[in-house]
């Protein structure tokens, strides 16, 4: 694995960190955190249009789609740097959908729907999980009925967080249901201002937002179909790993402020920086969160090499989102009940923003896979272990 970027890489890397820094509002970072770190509100728009603009949003595609065609590795340090200057980071579009749509969709699927993901011009919403079906992700039952030259579609969905301010639907739906389960699902974009859908809000304990979506006889052209009728079950699992690839830069910008906080603050007149079991629990979360930022460039450095990571991901994610949860647990130890104060408190320490991860890194290892998950393919694909 190669550790450092050629001067070349470098040089468009300070670029993008100088614009960042310069086109960073108060508002923007205030809308990160209500939507979850989520792009699609206003405030986020407004940047991650000039962005796109720049070719910076999707880099490594080539400039008939949008890009620049620069490395994956820099891709992902643009999306770290983002995360750590508490910019949104989750990008269904450009880093799930769009990925996925160039692989297996058609010429003109690519040609209409790519441009204007690197434009950061529009974005998507997951539509995989419904009631019955989270991380058994074949028995989901929404329909779609084959009517000519367009689908029609009736049915449910869950936990689709990014539909109230996303333009499309990345659905999967069913088919062909006298085929195995897996075999009769496919995947297609769908317009969320088509008539005959329903968003209603489901709020998470991470406070934003995510929704139920119904489905009443809704119109999909066949264009809008990714890929072969009823392959979507194993589009969905290449878009899952793109999923799962998951920037540390909150998670790291969130450490530097706790270590500040404990050199600045005193318990019984000494500093707390001087406390041996905290510096070794710091330490140690430091340890953790290195080797997240590790592994998450191996990802890159995989798919710079033609390769789509599969349990590599799984590794990353879980790694990764549970050292979020050990720095969350950390920092409540560490600020007491200072670190249970919400930002609207008078005597709020950091913003707030310690009680916030701690609620929002619970739900972190929950999507786009569970931690149970990611294990099963950890050692189902990595190990080789039975299924049974």
């Amino acid at each position: 694995m190669q550790f450092n970027f050629s001067p070349e890489e470098e040089k468009l890397c300070n670029e993008v960190h100088a614009f960042l820094q310069k086109e960073i509002t108060q508002q923007v970072i205030d809308e990160t955190y209500v939507l979850g770190a989520a792009y699609g509100g206003p405030e986020a728009r407004k940047i991650i249009k000039k962005i796109g603009e720049k070719g910076w949003v999707c880099p490594t595609w080539t400039s008939e789609y949008g890009g620049i065609q620069s490395s994956e590795m820099v891709r992902f340090r643009i999306l770290d740097d983002m995360s750590y200057m508490d910019l949104p980071c989750a990008f269904v579009g450009a880093h799930m959908a769009g990925p996925t749509i160039l692989r297996f969709g058609s010429e003109e699927l690519k040609r209409e729907f790519l441009p204007p993901i690197a434009r950061g011009e529009v974005e998507y919403a997951l539509g995989y999980t419904e009631p019955q079906a989270g991380s058994d992700m074949v028995s989901l039952e929404i329909r779609a009925e084959d009517r000519g030259d367009h689908f029609i579609l009736n049915g449910q969905k869950m936990f689709n967080t990014h539909t109230h301010i996303a333009d499309y639907h990345w659905l999967a739906t069913r088919t062909n249901t006298d085929a195995p389960k897996h075999r009769g699902i496919s995947l297609m974009i769908v317009d969320l201002k088509t008539p005959g859908i329903t968003i209603r809000p489901m709020i998470t304990m991470g406070s934003w937002q995510t929704n139920e979506v119904f489905y009443d006889d809704v119109k999909v052209p066949k264009n809008n179909l990714v890929g072969e009728l009823n392959r979507g079950f194993y589009y969905i699992m290449v878009a899952l790993d793109f999923e799962r690839m998951l920037p540390v830069g909150r998670y790291r910008h969130l450490f530097d402020r706790l270590v500040e906080y404990v050199k600045e603050s005193y318990l019984d007149g000494k500093p707390l920086a001087d406390n041996q079991i905290i510096r070794q629990k710091l330490a140690n979360i430091a340890i953790e969160l290195e080797a997240a930022h590790l592994l998450y460039y191996q990802l890159a450095y995989m798919l710079d090499k033609g390769e789509v990571p599969s349990y590599q991901a799984s590794m990353q994610k879980l790694f990764a989102t549970e050292a979020g949860q050990h720095l969350t647990n950390v920092g409540m130890q560490i600020m007491g009940f200072y670190g249970q104060l919400q930002q609207d408190s008078k005597l709020s320490q950091l913003e707030g923003r310690m009680e916030w991860y701690y609620r929002s890194a619970i739900v972190e290892t929950i999507f786009a896979g569970t931690s149970e998950i990611q294990r099963n393919i950890i050692a189902l694909r990595g190990l080789g272990l039975p299924a049974r």
